[in-house]
């Protein structure tokens, strides 16, 4: 029976339940630092405490609790916490701009944040501080962290409230597969962001559909994955080790160097990551060997990977290395190639859709939305267990995001050949994919077209090696106006996070136009990429 089926009607709690009693001394979390570990059992435990203090607050089904914290045990052990409390996550980047993160704490009416104390510098408790009043719907608040700090009755310290939990009761309703269990922000096409709803059997599904297809089990031990907030780190990461009895290694550090390093260190199998990551792997192998021998499988997944970097990867690494198609809406990975696959299609393909998952492509022009024959590039169309719910609070934007046999429209174009295996062409959406991260050049530009020396200004995505895509600026200044890259980029960063500040400026005289009048952004993307081969 495959991995996905014996999950049938089963929740995320039930899951972690099921593995910490077949399997209690199996590691699940491996710290990459220290290399201490916590067993299935001793999460499901710990869950199990977090959620008694977290519903004597009054935290029950189909709240939400928001998360904003690094890939560290006290994440993964929050989520199974609400998990067996029927209420739902909201995964938060802890990086992200302060109008951004309080943005989505409003819009998913989270009633309890549970946040580090201190990360990259910023201290989160003055944050808050700044913040709650302005949340009406969040009543409480829970740090991780080590300083013994005063707290009112709002706010508690994670260690606190995880022991006042131990041994003891709650009343919890049960929650069905079919509930919401996680609410995921992604940017919309003006670069809003939008709620992602993801049900416990959407999540499970894509955890172990890709557990399946990467042939995982438990003597795997997984490396790469630092942001346990996004979709692929989530589903194809905690959940894949989940169900396949593997285990996850959290990283502190999530540089190429580090990461080598906890390969080295901690004998991992398996290794997930953006094609960014990669390349800087590779340019670090070039200056300093590692001990690799443990690797069996490099996985690529999260922004375009070109067919060199598979290659050059396989190489280095002496493994297979594959890539997946991967989108927040289908709860993590369309499509992967497999380990056995040819060298050819793991080159040049992102595999074959995932069990139960159908892929059609589509002639979405005005003409019609006719599915085309194997070998035509269209639109990409997605239908399966993985599919989310919908879009939160936004039923009209859920209801456009499927045609009318019900297949989710992704977007991006591409291609089925005669074996099945998907090939990525482009996209017909507006976005650039930036190390992993959407950046949909609308936002970009309203920041920019705002400074008062920029007369017009377009942005567009330029190839490159270590990024996949660059962002780039294009601008015509104000006549007689004097305005350097620089300045642009830093009056960018006071409102937009760090993925969608300009990697490059260009300054023009105009922009070129098709007959109507529209930015040629191909075009304009193409001269920038032959002034860069040029320079």
């Amino acid at each position: 029976m495959a991995l996905h089926e014996r999950l049938h009607g089963m929740t995320i709690g039930s899951a972690l339940a099921t593995r910490a009693t077949t399997d209690p001394a199996g590691v699940y979390l491996v710290d990459a630092g220290t290399q201490a570990t916590l067993t299935f059992a001793e999460v499901d435990t710990q869950a199990e405490a977090l959620a008694a203090s977290l519903a004597s607050l009054g935290v029950g089904a189909g709240d939400r609790v928001a998360l904003v914290l690094p890939a560290c045990p006290e994440f993964v052990v929050s989520v199974f916490a609400a998990a067996k409390l029927g209420a739902m996550v909201v995964p938060l980047n802890p990086m992200l701009p302060t109008s951004e993160l309080q943005y989505m704490l409003r819009h998913s009416e989270a009633v309890c944040t549970i946040t580090i104390e201190r990360y990259h510098g910023l201290d989160f408790l003055e944050l808050f501080e700044e913040l709650m009043p302005q949340l009406p719907a969040l009543r409480y608040l829970v740090t991780v962290g080590e300083e013994d700090l005063w707290y009112d009755d709002r706010i508690f310290q994670y260690e606190d409230i995880l022991s006042a939990g131990a041994g003891r009761d709650f009343a919890a309703t049960t929650p069905d597969a079919s509930d919401r269990f996680a609410l995921l922000y992604t940017s919309g096409t003006s670069g809003k962001p939008k709620g992602v709803e993801l049900s416990h059997a959407n999540l499970l599904w894509g955890g172990a559909a890709s557990a399946e297809a990467l042939d995982m089990t438990s003597v795997d031990r997984v490396v790469g994955i630092t942001a346990l907030f996004h979709v692929f780190g989530l589903a194809s990461g905690l959940l894949g080790a989940l169900i396949s009895g593997s285990s996850i290694v959290l990283q502190a550090d999530g540089t190429a160097a580090a990461t080598l390093d906890t390969v080295e260190r901690t004998g991992a199998t398996v290794h997930f990551g953006i094609p960014t990551l990669f390349v800087q792997e590779l340019a670090e192998l070039a200056s300093d060997v590692r001990d690799l021998s443990t690797l069996r499988l490099a996985v690529v997944a999260g922004a375009p990977v070109g067919d060199e970097l598979i290659r050059e990867i396989s190489d280095a690494f002496g493994v297979p290395a594959v890539a997946g198609y991967s989108l927040t809406e289908t709860s993590s990975m369309v499509s992967v190639s497999r380990p056995a696959d040819t060298d050819e299609k793991r080159r040049f393909t992102v595999g074959r859709p995932m069990g139960n998952t159908d892929v059609r492509i589509v002639d979405a022009t005005d003409a019609g939305d006719g599915v085309l024959p194997v070998e035509s590039v269209g639109e990409i169309r997605v239908r399966g267990p993985g599919v989310m719910v919908g879009y939160y609070r936004q039923p009209r934007e859920t209801a456009e995001s499927h045609d009318a046999d019900g297949f989710f429209r992704t977007g991006d174009l591409g291609l089925l050949d005669e074996e099945g295996f998907l090939h990525l062409v482009g996209r017909t959406k507006d976005v650039i994919i930036r190390s992993g991260f959407n950046v949909y050049p609308r936002e970009v530009e309203a920041r920019v077209g705002s400074h008062p020396a920029v007369h017009e200004v377009a942005v567009v995505g330029v190839a490159d090696p270590l990024l996949g895509e660059a962002v780039c600026a294009c601008v015509v200044p104000v006549e007689g106006a004097i305005v350097t890259d620089q300045e642009l980029v830093q009056w960018c960063r006071e409102t937009l996070a760090d993925e969608k500040l300009p990697d490059l400026v260009r300054f023009t005289d105009e922009l070129p136009r098709t007959d109507t009048g529209q930015v040629r952004r191909v075009a304009l993307s193409r001269t920038v990429e032959a002034e860069g081969q040029s320079a």
